[in-house]
């Protein structure tokens, strides 16, 4: 295993089936790009009620200060967006108009949720030629599956990650999995897979590496 920097990055798209998605999956990501300075964010959400999204907009400021955020938050139905494949689509398609990310940063295909794998499967024919990272999010199902892609975390960015879900998401208090032992130990599995005390992990399909500008244009 080999370890590259991720430079350059000024520009991120998030995207969440649900509220809360992006954060328990890569909160310790965004604290990270978020610390580079300089870094302009497209969060978008495909679902939730209203008092739901205040959640995420809390979060999301919390999760990235000093970043510049626009959100684009929608009410689709939440476990339902298949049958919404043509407006979901659109909204994705209407959030890559702007000028194209650095990063994209979506659900996995693989996860057994369908709206988080309907996003997974869109992401690679919206953003063409585009890096896109694409999450695991912990859950009943059990689909964690082999991630070839890690971030590491310092204790401290683990740490502040569930203390910031746990302030901003009170909402989800209340789910049997919703705790510091799921989020530092998923984090702490990964950190093992990476040599790294904590890490969080994402699916990455194509990569194009260039060395010194090269390529065709």
């Amino acid at each position: 295993m080999s370890a590259l920097a991720l430079t350059g990055v000024r520009s991120v798209v998030l995207l969440g089936a649900h509220p809360d998605d992006i954060e328990i999956a890569c909160g310790g990501t965004m604290l990270a790009l978020a610390a580079a300075g300089s870094l302009s964010v497209r969060y978008v959400l495909l679902s939730g009620t209203a008092d739901r999204q205040v959640e995420a907009g809390s979060a999301a400021a919390a999760f990235l200060p000093g970043a510049r955020i626009e959100f684009r938050l929608h009410d689709l139905p939440d476990g339902r967006l298949p049958e919404h494949w043509g407006q979901v689509k659109r909204l994705l398609h209407e959030a890559a108009e702007a000028e194209a990310p650095d990063l994209v940063i979506s659900p996995w295909v693989g996860d057994a949720h369908q709206d988080h794998r309907l996003l997974g499967e869109l992401v690679p024919t919206v953003w063409r030629g585009v890096l896109a990272l694409q999450y695991e999010i912990p859950k009943w199902d059990g689909d964690l599956g082999r991630p070839n892609v890690y971030v590491p975390l310092t204790p401290e960015q683990a740490r502040n990650k569930v203390a910031l879900l746990d302030k901003h998401f009170p909402s989800q208090h209340q789910r049997g999995w919703w705790d510091e032992e799921v989020f530092l130990g998923l984090a702490r599995l990964r950190g093992v897979e990476c040599g790294a005390r904590y890490a969080e992990a994402f699916h990455s399909n194509k990569a194009v590496l260039t060395i010194g500008g090269g390529g065709e244009s």
